[in-house]
């Protein structure tokens, strides 16, 4: 085990914000997972996890206790015929695991690339882009569950996944230590249906390319629009998507529909959610509520490409950070009635 004390956390994400962690212990087995957490209860010690930071706004004032870093990078391959099934390390970095799986003709992560942070993380947020979501290609998660003391799994249903949602997130003391994807070896992308990457590969909808293809393709577009970590785009300095594209249910799309027809607004692109619901664009409700690409507050601003990022011009604080949040979530409020809710995770002191 790796521990360091008095560590500073702005470094560690992707923000660049934020105080300093007590103690930050890398660990890269179950047995020192065990130790930590262990030592944390018996000191009543807060406990948090953190992987790659790009998900994540620190406290100004820090983290009081210590911070748990995943270093299990160990990939495991099982082929049954076109089947993989691949165990991967909750350590392991996000965008080679991608790489690997396209290269290997493995698909489900295709439109996953250029998002920046930790395997571990994936299922937690189930993350997602260009009409696909991790939790499509994952057949289990293992995890140390804090408060029953025990190494547990659950099955994809298991973990309940929806629009960036998962049992994980909703209860906050599991542990991801190991992810088990299920991949159809065939070396083309799912169906693809996002018209906007659709256009970019010159593809109709429902097409199945090649994954690398598709990978560049979804890179390339994240990276036009500083989703994708450059030390060179000073735009690529936030927590990628601030906000949450909000589902609106049958009820709250059509008092969102009469706001528009009233103001003369024309309709935005909405996509299918669960049921009968809709998603909404927040980048979409950001613009037509008033703020605009490059508004600064402070040390921050809105990204010059894309409005759903916040990005950190330096020298800044978190609390400075969430009240430029919370004035675009009332303008947005006020002109549309839609709350929106905030993407990145808020370091909370956590007891084991």
């Amino acid at each position: 085990m790796k521990s360091a004390f008095r560590v500073p956390l702005g470094p560690m994400t992707t923000l660049g914000i934020g105080g300093v962690a007590a103690r930050v212990d890398e660990v890269a087995s179950d047995d020192e997972l065990l130790e930590v957490v262990r030592r944390c209860a018996a000191n009543d010690e807060p406990l948090a996890v953190i992987g790659g930071g790009s998900n994540l706004i620190v406290p100004d004032e820090g983290f009081p206790g210590t911070l748990l870093r995943l270093g299990q990078r160990n990939i495991a391959v099982r082929r049954d015929g076109d089947v993989v099934q691949v165990s991967v390390g909750a350590g392991c970095n996000w965008g080679e695991l991608v790489a690997t799986a396209c290269d290997a003709g493995w698909s489900g992560l295709e439109c996953l690339a250029g998002i920046p942070g930790s395997v571990g993380a994936a299922p937690i947020q189930n993350i997602g882009a260009y009409g696909q979501e991790v939790g499509d290609s994952i057949e289990s998660v293992r995890f140390f569950d804090r408060k029953a003391g025990r190494f547990d799994s659950w099955t994809a249903a298991e973990c309940a996944f929806a629009y960036r949602d998962s049992r994980f997130k909703r209860r906050g003391h599991a542990i991801v230590t190991e992810v088990n994807f299920r991949f159809a070896s065939t070396g083309l992308s799912k169906p693809l249906r996002y018209a906007e990457l659709l256009g970019a590969l010159g593809a109709s909808d429902g097409a199945a390319c090649s994954l690398v293809t598709v990978a560049r393709t979804v890179e390339a577009l994240r990276r036009k629009k500083g989703m994708v970590i450059d030390a060179a785009d000073p735009d690529s300095r936030s927590a990628g998507s601030f906000f949450v594209n909000p589902i609106l249910d049958e009820e709250a799309l059509g008092k969102f529909l009469t706001i528009l027809d009233r103001d003369g607004l024309p309709k935005p692109t909405l996509f299918p959610a669960a049921g009968t619901s809709k998603k909404v664009p927040a980048a979409w409700l950001i613009e037509k509520a008033g703020f605009v690409k490059g508004e600064t507050h402070g040390a921050f601003r809105i990204s010059t490409k894309h409005a759903l990022a916040l990005v950190h011009l330096g020298g800044g604080s978190s609390a400075e950070l969430l009240v430029f949040a919370q004035r675009i979530v009332d303008g947005v409020r006020e002109r549309f009635g839609i709350t929106l809710e905030r993407e990145p995770v808020y370091l909370a002191a956590e007891r084991a």
